[in-house]
Protein backbone atom coordinates (compact mmCIF):
# COMPACT_ATOMS: atom_id res chain seq x y z
CA UNK A 1 0.00 0.00 0.00
CA UNK A 2 1.35 3.22 -0.87
CA UNK A 3 1.96 5.61 2.42
CA UNK A 4 2.71 9.58 1.46
CA UNK A 5 6.40 10.51 2.29
CA UNK A 6 6.73 11.97 6.27
CA UNK A 7 7.54 15.47 6.46
CA UNK A 8 9.10 17.97 8.91
CA UNK A 9 6.81 20.61 10.48
CA UNK A 10 7.82 23.17 7.99
CA UNK A 11 8.05 21.21 5.28
CA UNK A 12 4.71 20.55 5.55
CA UNK A 13 3.66 24.22 5.10
CA UNK A 14 3.57 23.10 0.86
CA UNK A 15 0.87 21.02 1.25
CA UNK A 16 -1.22 23.98 2.57
CA UNK A 17 -3.72 25.10 -0.06
CA UNK A 18 -5.31 28.47 0.30
CA UNK A 19 -8.50 28.38 -1.44
CA UNK A 20 -10.32 31.88 -2.10
CA UNK A 21 -13.80 30.96 -3.15
CA UNK A 22 -15.54 33.27 -5.55
CA UNK A 23 -13.41 36.81 -4.40
CA UNK A 24 -14.42 39.96 -6.25
CA UNK A 25 -11.86 42.02 -5.48
CA UNK A 26 -8.11 41.09 -7.68
CA UNK A 27 -6.39 43.00 -5.36
CA UNK A 28 -7.50 40.63 -2.18
CA UNK A 29 -5.85 37.84 -4.20
CA UNK A 30 -2.96 39.73 -4.07
CA UNK A 31 -2.93 40.90 -0.68
CA UNK A 32 -3.33 36.82 0.12
CA UNK A 33 -0.75 35.74 -2.08
CA UNK A 34 1.70 38.83 -0.13
CA UNK A 35 0.33 37.14 2.62
CA UNK A 36 0.82 33.43 2.59
CA UNK A 37 4.80 33.61 0.83
CA UNK A 38 5.25 35.93 4.02
CA UNK A 39 4.30 32.92 6.32
CA UNK A 40 6.21 29.93 3.92
CA UNK A 41 3.32 29.03 1.98
CA UNK A 42 2.72 28.72 -1.91
CA UNK A 43 -0.02 26.91 -3.03
CA UNK A 44 -3.23 29.80 -3.58
CA UNK A 45 -6.28 28.01 -5.09
CA UNK A 46 -9.12 30.50 -6.92
CA UNK A 47 -12.87 29.17 -7.13
CA UNK A 48 -14.67 31.29 -10.01
CA UNK A 49 -12.87 34.48 -9.45
CA UNK A 50 -14.57 37.57 -10.80
CA UNK A 51 -12.00 39.16 -12.24
CA UNK A 52 -8.72 36.91 -12.72
CA UNK A 53 -5.96 37.35 -13.77
CA UNK A 54 -5.73 40.86 -13.28
CA UNK A 55 -3.07 43.61 -12.92
CA UNK A 56 -4.28 44.49 -9.72
CA UNK A 57 -3.59 41.55 -8.57
CA UNK A 58 0.10 40.96 -9.60
CA UNK A 59 0.53 45.28 -7.85
CA UNK A 60 -1.05 44.01 -4.59
CA UNK A 61 0.62 40.61 -4.79
CA UNK A 62 4.05 43.05 -4.33
CA UNK A 63 6.97 40.33 -3.79
CA UNK A 64 4.60 37.26 -4.43
CA UNK A 65 4.01 37.49 -8.39
CA UNK A 66 5.17 34.01 -8.46
CA UNK A 67 2.15 32.81 -6.47
CA UNK A 68 -0.21 34.32 -8.83
CA UNK A 69 2.02 33.16 -11.60
CA UNK A 70 0.86 29.36 -9.93
CA UNK A 71 -2.87 30.00 -9.16
CA UNK A 72 -4.70 26.97 -9.27
CA UNK A 73 -8.14 27.78 -11.28
CA UNK A 74 -11.24 25.32 -10.13
CA UNK A 75 -15.05 25.62 -11.30
CA UNK A 76 -16.27 24.06 -7.67
CA UNK A 77 -14.97 23.69 -4.53
CA UNK A 78 -14.77 20.41 -4.67
CA UNK A 79 -12.31 20.88 -7.47
CA UNK A 80 -10.16 22.80 -5.15
CA UNK A 81 -9.61 20.53 -2.30
CA UNK A 82 -9.97 17.00 -4.51
CA UNK A 83 -6.94 14.79 -2.31
CA UNK A 84 -6.55 16.63 0.81
CA UNK A 85 -7.23 14.91 3.93
CA UNK A 86 -8.21 18.21 6.07
CA UNK A 87 -10.65 20.98 4.71
CA UNK A 88 -11.30 23.72 6.74
CA UNK A 89 -13.83 26.47 5.95
CA UNK A 90 -13.25 30.05 7.44
CA UNK A 91 -16.41 31.72 8.50
CA UNK A 92 -16.78 34.92 10.12
CA UNK A 93 -20.15 34.07 11.96
CA UNK A 94 -21.66 31.11 13.64
CA UNK A 95 -23.11 28.18 11.87
CA UNK A 96 -26.32 26.03 12.79
CA UNK A 97 -25.94 22.49 12.04
CA UNK A 98 -22.01 23.28 11.29
CA UNK A 99 -19.15 21.05 11.41
CA UNK A 100 -17.04 21.63 14.49
CA UNK A 101 -15.88 24.81 15.20
CA UNK A 102 -12.21 25.74 16.73
CA UNK A 103 -9.90 28.87 17.30
CA UNK A 104 -6.92 29.09 15.25
CA UNK A 105 -4.79 28.98 18.28
CA UNK A 106 -6.52 25.38 18.63
CA UNK A 107 -7.15 24.10 14.97
CA UNK A 108 -3.93 24.85 13.53
CA UNK A 109 -1.66 22.45 15.06
CA UNK A 110 -4.02 19.99 14.33
CA UNK A 111 -4.00 20.96 10.34
CA UNK A 112 -0.19 21.03 10.75
CA UNK A 113 -0.11 17.12 11.95
CA UNK A 114 -2.33 16.07 8.84
CA UNK A 115 -0.49 17.70 6.59
CA UNK A 116 2.12 14.99 7.68
CA UNK A 117 -0.28 12.92 5.81
CA UNK A 118 -1.32 14.97 2.87
CA UNK A 119 -2.85 18.06 1.43
CA UNK A 120 -4.84 20.10 3.46
CA UNK A 121 -6.93 23.22 2.42
CA UNK A 122 -8.56 26.66 4.30
CA UNK A 123 -11.24 27.62 2.62
CA UNK A 124 -12.16 31.62 3.11
CA UNK A 125 -15.67 32.49 1.39
CA UNK A 126 -16.06 35.88 -0.92
CA UNK A 127 -15.84 39.13 0.27
CA UNK A 128 -19.90 39.64 0.71
CA UNK A 129 -21.30 37.08 1.52
CA UNK A 130 -18.72 34.40 2.95
CA UNK A 131 -19.27 30.81 2.33
CA UNK A 132 -22.56 29.41 1.42
CA UNK A 133 -23.78 27.06 4.33
CA UNK A 134 -23.51 24.22 1.68
CA UNK A 135 -19.98 24.78 0.70
CA UNK A 136 -18.94 25.05 4.74
CA UNK A 137 -21.03 21.63 4.95
CA UNK A 138 -18.56 20.16 2.59
CA UNK A 139 -15.69 21.03 4.74
CA UNK A 140 -14.33 19.08 8.10
CA UNK A 141 -13.77 22.37 10.38
CA UNK A 142 -14.90 25.20 10.69
CA UNK A 143 -12.14 28.20 11.92
CA UNK A 144 -13.50 31.48 13.14
CA UNK A 145 -10.95 34.30 14.10
CA UNK A 146 -11.66 36.07 17.21
CA UNK A 147 -12.14 39.52 16.96
CA UNK A 148 -13.20 42.55 19.55
CA UNK A 149 -16.03 44.57 19.43
CA UNK A 150 -19.79 44.76 17.82
CA UNK A 151 -17.28 45.09 14.48
CA UNK A 152 -15.93 41.64 13.14
CA UNK A 153 -15.33 41.68 9.59
CA UNK A 154 -12.08 41.84 8.59
CA UNK A 155 -10.33 42.23 5.10
CA UNK A 156 -10.06 39.07 3.11
CA UNK A 157 -6.34 39.62 2.98
CA UNK A 158 -5.88 40.27 6.70
CA UNK A 159 -7.98 36.68 7.66
CA UNK A 160 -5.67 35.00 5.47
CA UNK A 161 -2.91 36.65 7.16
CA UNK A 162 -3.91 35.97 10.35
CA UNK A 163 -4.29 31.84 10.11
CA UNK A 164 -1.16 32.10 7.57
CA UNK A 165 0.90 33.20 11.14
CA UNK A 166 -1.33 30.98 13.45
CA UNK A 167 0.43 27.63 11.33
CA UNK A 168 3.63 29.05 10.95
CA UNK A 169 3.68 29.61 14.48
CA UNK A 170 2.35 26.02 15.08
CA UNK A 171 5.04 24.63 12.18
CA UNK A 172 7.47 26.46 14.51
CA UNK A 173 6.69 25.06 17.50
CA UNK A 174 6.44 21.46 16.61
CA UNK A 175 9.99 22.35 14.60
CA UNK A 176 11.36 22.31 18.26
CA UNK A 177 10.45 18.44 18.63
CA UNK A 178 13.15 16.07 17.15
CA UNK A 179 10.73 15.67 13.93
CA UNK A 180 10.88 11.92 14.52
CA UNK A 181 7.70 10.04 12.93
CA UNK A 182 5.11 9.66 16.17
CA UNK A 183 4.61 6.13 17.47
CA UNK A 184 0.82 6.65 16.46
CA UNK A 185 1.20 6.42 12.46
CA UNK A 186 -1.26 5.82 10.70
CA UNK A 187 -2.40 2.08 9.39
CA UNK A 188 -3.23 3.29 6.40
CA UNK A 189 -3.57 7.13 4.40
CA UNK A 190 -5.98 9.37 5.67
CA UNK A 191 -9.07 9.17 3.86
CA UNK A 192 -9.17 12.44 0.76
CA UNK A 193 -11.67 14.54 1.02
CA UNK A 194 -13.50 12.86 -2.21
CA UNK A 195 -13.37 9.66 -0.71
CA UNK A 196 -15.23 10.89 2.21
CA UNK A 197 -17.55 12.44 -0.24
CA UNK A 198 -18.45 8.79 -1.68
CA UNK A 199 -18.51 7.19 1.79
CA UNK A 200 -21.56 9.45 2.36
CA UNK A 201 -23.46 9.42 -1.07
CA UNK A 202 -23.45 6.09 -0.50
CA UNK A 203 -24.63 6.01 2.99
CA UNK A 204 -27.46 8.08 1.71
CA UNK A 205 -28.68 5.74 -0.87
CA UNK A 206 -28.69 2.94 1.49
CA UNK A 207 -30.03 4.61 4.06
CA UNK A 208 -32.84 5.95 1.65
CA UNK A 209 -33.02 2.09 0.15
CA UNK A 210 -33.41 0.88 4.30
CA UNK A 211 -36.02 3.31 4.34
CA UNK A 212 -34.59 4.47 7.17
CA UNK A 213 -34.06 8.13 5.29
CA UNK A 214 -37.13 9.68 3.22
CA UNK A 215 -35.55 11.12 -0.04
CA UNK A 216 -36.74 14.90 -1.08
CA UNK A 217 -38.05 15.69 2.32
CA UNK A 218 -35.56 18.52 4.58
CA UNK A 219 -33.50 16.54 7.47
CA UNK A 220 -30.69 17.26 9.10
CA UNK A 221 -29.85 13.78 9.56
CA UNK A 222 -27.37 13.39 6.52
CA UNK A 223 -25.50 16.85 7.99
CA UNK A 224 -25.36 15.36 11.35
CA UNK A 225 -23.61 12.01 9.35
CA UNK A 226 -21.42 13.71 7.49
CA UNK A 227 -20.08 16.16 10.37
CA UNK A 228 -19.46 12.88 12.51
CA UNK A 229 -17.70 11.29 9.66
CA UNK A 230 -15.34 14.18 8.94
CA UNK A 231 -14.73 14.54 12.71
CA UNK A 232 -13.41 10.80 12.77
CA UNK A 233 -10.85 11.63 9.94
CA UNK A 234 -11.21 8.51 8.37
CA UNK A 235 -8.62 6.24 7.41
CA UNK A 236 -8.84 4.96 3.56
CA UNK A 237 -8.79 1.82 4.72
CA UNK A 238 -11.18 2.57 7.50
CA UNK A 239 -13.29 4.03 4.77
CA UNK A 240 -13.50 0.89 2.45
CA UNK A 241 -14.49 -0.97 5.62
CA UNK A 242 -17.85 1.06 6.23
CA UNK A 243 -18.32 0.94 2.39
CA UNK A 244 -18.36 -2.80 2.55
CA UNK A 245 -20.54 -2.78 5.46
CA UNK A 246 -22.91 -0.64 3.34
CA UNK A 247 -22.73 -2.80 0.14
CA UNK A 248 -23.69 -5.90 2.49
CA UNK A 249 -26.93 -4.34 3.68
CA UNK A 250 -27.43 -2.85 0.37
CA UNK A 251 -27.18 -6.60 -1.02
CA UNK A 252 -29.17 -8.05 1.84
CA UNK A 253 -32.21 -5.79 1.26
CA UNK A 254 -32.17 -6.75 -2.26
CA UNK A 255 -32.71 -9.83 -1.74
CA UNK A 256 -35.24 -9.69 0.99
CA UNK A 257 -37.09 -8.07 -1.46
CA UNK A 258 -36.48 -10.75 -3.87
CA UNK A 259 -37.62 -13.38 -1.67
CA UNK A 260 -41.07 -11.37 -0.84
CA UNK A 261 -43.77 -12.87 -2.73
CA UNK A 262 -46.03 -11.19 -4.71
CA UNK A 263 -48.92 -9.58 -4.25
CA UNK A 264 -51.96 -10.93 -6.11
CA UNK A 265 -53.57 -8.97 -8.90
CA UNK A 266 -56.82 -7.68 -7.94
Amino acid sequence: MATVPFLPPLERLSRVRVVLHSPRHPGNIGAAARAMKTMGLSRLSLVTPERFPDDEAYRRASGARDLIDAVGLHPDLDAAVAGCVLVVAVAARPRDHAPVSMPPRMLMPRLLDLAAQGDVAMVFGNETNGLSRADVNRCDFLVRIPTGGEYASLNLGAAVQVLCYELRMAALEAAGTDGSRPDDALDSPLATHEQVGQLLAHAERTLVALDFLVPDRPSRLMERIARLARKARLEQEEVNILRGVLAAAEAAQAAAGRARPERPAR
